[in-house]
């Protein structure tokens, strides 16, 4: 062999050795994507924790809607009281309701991302 050749030094891989290799967020990606118990269970876990968001914000929605009408009935007096010559009633439903639910709205969109992104971290944070 001359000096000036390269020597190539061979490297033996074994497949145990290679999926021992593997991280945490592999396993769980590849949990996911074969749809296995565990799986299975991160992403109902994800969908409970976005059911149970959106049943909050839709009581919050029930109640601050829900609750004018009867304390128009209740109070006839907050009825018939004026803003700038309109009925308190038709403000409050007619005009301030829309962004009282474009509020609640942005709020679900943010709280919900919130949910998908601590999904993520925990599919990519590497097993203990």
């Amino acid at each position: 062999m001359a000096a000036d050749q390269p020597t190539t030094h061979r490297t033996r891989v074994v497949l145990a050795d290679a999926a021992a290799r593997r991280d945490a967020a592999d396993r769980a990606a590849s949990d996911l994507a074969e749809q296995t118990p565990i799986g299975e269970a991160l992403v109902k876990g994800l969908v409970r924790a976005q059911l149970a968001l959106a049943l909050r914000l839709s009581l919050v929605v029930a109640a601050g809607l829900g609750t004018l009408p009867l304390l128009f009935v209740a109070a006839p007096g907050v009825a018939t009281f004026r803003v700038f010559g309109v009925h308190l009633p038709w403000l409050l439903l007619g005009l301030l309701s829309f962004p009282f639910l474009v509020g609640v709205g942005a709020a679900y969109v943010r709280w919900a991302e919130r949910n998908e992104q601590d999904f993520a971290a925990v599919i990519r944070r590497p097993e203990q």
